[in-house]
């Protein structure tokens, strides 16, 4: 039987994105994102909101877009399909980290402009280019990077 592993969202950014690259230059950004579901408490009545944070993964020249232009509170639309990592912490135990790997990607609401980006001092987070060494190596709970397939 065939199987889907398929993923859409709408939420907002809950940080900048994160961009870094492969030593072969290959862009990476990892986001934030938060969805949030409206309901009533059948018991209460009372107006319940619950969110729920996806971490999501884009490469290549879509990672680089996410970086340029999304930034903390910005509205997206992401398609993409779920992948389970594991890798092993500085003690030796196994860590297992769920992403979506993002293969669509709309900006929803309004471009922010150059003057709005200087006026909130919200500049891109990028971090220094990533060896296949460092990404693999981790200290605690901190999620390693990734590097594509």
């Amino acid at each position: 039987m065939p199987s889907l592993n398929k993923v859409t969202l709408i939420g907002h950014l809950g940080a900048d994105p994160e961009v870094r690259y492969t030593q072969s230059r290959e862009a990476i950004a990892t986001i934030r994102i938060a969805t949030t579901e409206i309901s009533k408490d059948k018991s209460s009545g009372e107006r319940k909101e619950t969110t729920e944070w996806h971490r999501v993964v884009f490469f290549n020249r879509t990672a680089e877009v996410v970086g340029e232009y999304l930034r903390k509170g910005s509205p997206i639309y992401v398609e993409g399909r779920i992948q389970t990592r594991k890798w092993q912490d500085g003690a030796g135990q196994d860590r297992y980290v769920v992403e979506i790997i993002g293969s669509e990607m709309q900006m929803l609401g309004a471009r922010p402009s150059a003057k709005d980006a200087k006026a909130s001092g919200s500049v891109p987070r990028r971090a220094n280019r990533v060896s296949s060494d460092q990404a693999s190596s981790s200290d605690g709970d901190e999620v390693p990077a990734m590097e594509p397939f």
